[in-house]
């Protein structure tokens, strides 16, 4: 009887903290959606800022060509035109930059959609042992409720001799 008591315990301590793990396994699938969501924010954030940096680089390219073409051979205009090539390179880096950003969050959104599927599969196996485990308990108690009617009854047949 004892023993059927400590089972159940352990089956009602077990089926806990089952329930227990699917709700930590589903925050952290929340978590991880919410990563997403901001990785994908982020996304589009790079891809709005190297538009716009490849709009300046294309317009001080323009600018650039005009400005060469108008160079009259004066000091002061072969300066100006160094320092737009300049700002061209670094625009072009900054470009660079974004597009290096962009790939590396790109990948991690990957990454991030790979571990929330992961999770999700276990949470799905975790609900299905929890289900088991719930049939089972629900199992033992019956037999449990038999096992006492039986007793119950052996003890009056016991009682009437």
């Amino acid at each position: 009887m004892d023993r059927i008591k400590e089972k159940m315990n352990a089956l009602r301590l077990e089926a806990d903290e089952s329930q227990a793990k699917v709700e930590e396994l589903q925050a952290k699938v929340k978590t991880l959606e919410q990563e997403n969501l901001s990785k994908e924010q982020e996304i589009i954030s790079l891809n709005h800022k190297n538009q716009l940096l490849e709009t300046r680089v294309e317009t001080l390219e323009t600018e650039n060509e005009d400005h060469k073409r108008t160079i009259s051979g004066r000091q002061s205009d072969i300066n100006q035109s160094e320092s737009l090539q300049r700002k061209v390179q670094l625009l072009e880096e900054e470009a660079e930059e974004a597009d290096k950003n962009l790939r590396e969050t790109h990948e991690k959104l990957r990454q991030t959609d790979v571990k929330s599927g992961h999770y999700e599969r276990k949470v799905t196996a975790l609900e299905a042992s929890r289900d088991q485990w719930e049939t089972k308990y629900e199992e033992m108690a019956k037999k449990y409720t038999e096992v006492q009617e039986a007793l119950e009854e052996f003890q009056r047949d016991i009682a009437n001799i």
